[in-house]
């Protein structure tokens, strides 16, 4: 079972997409690179591709890898539009299970937003060094998220979650959030890609109690299979809190995107 089942609808309309500055970022050295191939690993709902198309013509092939098959139906309908006639494939597998399209194949770009701390990294880095180009680049990139952020407002919204689910994060339908053991960048230093650049991408976001209750169905931590019968009370309860919560500027996350653009050593930039 995914730990997004039935999430990839509210996933595609509430989860915030990429800061402007981490787009360009990402394409900036490859504008002058013809027929670029993208491999964007845990995809969901395809919105680092989407993201990416417009300011990348010259992107040849798009390569979407997501266990959930739902979340790349939602990639689906989410590309066909941008594509203009450049090949799209949608491989339902583990990153982890990857396997090129064809012989010859090599990604210029690997993208991986927020679901690397869910692979088995190691085996993914592995894989990654077979199927690029030289000079590839790959992005490991995240922002966190409302349960991490410390603000007074989320701080409330983590308690009122784990009054009903426990302390500890959960993450799936019986399982609890375990993090990563290390820092990726120790990940990146013991693999092919040991050259690596770090951003750091300042964003604020305001959010409405709307907003909110849709962003945590998406959520592997409070998705509502995680309360069952209880799940209508529950954002009942979360609309009160942030309604009496919000000062007049709305609901503000401050935080930071974070970009790890990793290449081989001697790679092209």
């Amino acid at each position: 079972m995914s730990l997004f089942d039935a999430t990839a609808d509210d996933y595609s309309r509430h989860r915030p997409g990429l800061p402007d500055e981490v787009v360009h970022l990402l394409a900036g050295p490859l504008r002058g690179i013809h027929r670029l191939a993208l491999l964007d690993l845990g995809t969901g709902t395809g919105q680092v591709p989407a993201a990416l198309l417009p300011v990348l013509p010259q992107l040849a092939r798009l390569d979407l890898v997501d266990a959930d098959r739902d979340m790349l139906h939602q990639a689906d309908l989410t590309l066909r539009p941008l594509l203009a006639g450049r090949a799209a494939a949608f491989h339902p597998v583990r990153a982890e299970e990857f396997t090129p399209p064809q012989e010859r194949y090599r990604a210029d770009l690997v993208t991986c937003a927020r679901a690397f701390h869910w692979m088995d990294r190691p085996a993914v880095l592995a894989m990654v060094d077979r199927v690029t180009a030289p000079g590839a680049t790959l992005a490991i990139m995240g922002d966190g998220s409302l349960w991490t952020h410390p603000a007074p407002w989320t701080v409330a919204l983590r308690q009122l979650i784990q009054s009903s689910l426990g302390s500890e994060r959960r993450a799936g339908t019986t399982g609890v959030y375990a993090e990563p053991g290390r820092r990726y960048e120790g990940d990146l230093a013991e693999s092919a890609f040991s050259d690596v650049e770090e951003h750091h991408v300042p964003l604020r976001r305001v959010w409405t109690p709307e907003t909110v209750v849709g962003y945590l169905r998406s959520t592997s931590f409070a998705r509502p299979g995680l309360f069952g019968d209880r799940h209508p009370r529950f954002e009942t309860e979360v609309r009160a809190l942030l309604e009496h919560a919000a000062p007049e500027s709305g609901l503000v996350e401050d935080g930071v995107f974070d970009v790890l653009l990793a290449r081989r050593p001697g790679g092209a930039r």
